[in-house]
């Protein structure tokens, strides 16, 4: 797929054709495999990171099990800590988003913080929606150093803003290279959505 940008100037369609180095790392097969190492990596660490917070004993009580949602208020406590001094970790907008939003409802929001880790890290894994995994994935990301917490947060979200712009090659290897010809992109529908034509008479 060669992607353009188009904007109607008028009557005119004007195309910007992508430069040939961003079409090669984005829309070229070839490249295919490095994007399956850097899913799979990607795709482990949220995967891991769910699956300690569903299945251990020491994690999963806080966040699904008979405290749910205690985890979830310690972390943002934390954040709200950091709030003060001179150069603050965490932003006063975004605080209040925790205090007023997060904070009453924990128990909500651990049920998707811990899903939405799973389902990101096995979409990635599998190859399959891998530009809506990645970006979900790099939102994630966003929320916690927004939070304040560093850790492998920016490479992660490195890692997903590439999957994001490799969308159409990033899953070749993986699901998507089935998938997407069957349901189809924005814009242009796939087999499972298009119309059949009706017979000849």
């Amino acid at each position: 797929m060669n992607s353009a940008s188009s904007q109607s100037v008028g009557k005119t369609v004007v195309s910007i054709e992508d430069p040939p180095i961003a079409r090669f790392l984005f829309s070229d097969v070839r490249l295919s495999w490095l994007w399956l190492i850097i899913r799979l990596y990607t795709g482990w660490e949220w995967f891991s990171a769910g699956w300690g917070k569903l299945t251990n004993p020491s994690e999963s009580a806080g966040w699904l099990g008979a405290k749910a949602g205690s985890s979830l208020a310690g972390f943002v406590n934390g954040a709200l800590a950091k709030t003060t001094g001179a150069n603050p970790s965490v932003q006063g907008w975004y605080a209040t988003f925790l205090q007023n939003v997060v904070l009453p409802h924990t128990h909500f929001w651990s049920f998707l913080v811990v899903y939405g880790e799973i389902l990101v890290g096995i979409a990635l894994i599998l190859g399959i929606f891998t530009g809506i995994a990645a970006f979900f994935g790099g939102f994630m990301n966003v929320n916690y150093l927004l939070a304040g917490t560093v850790s492998v947060n920016p490479f992660l979200f490195v890692f997903a803003t590439w999957l994001v712009l490799a969308w159409k090659t990033a899953g070749w290897l993986g699901l998507d290279h089935w998938i997407l010809p069957l349901v189809g992109v924005p814009g242009r529908p796939g087999k499972l959505l298009t119309p059949k034509a009706a017979p000849a008479k």
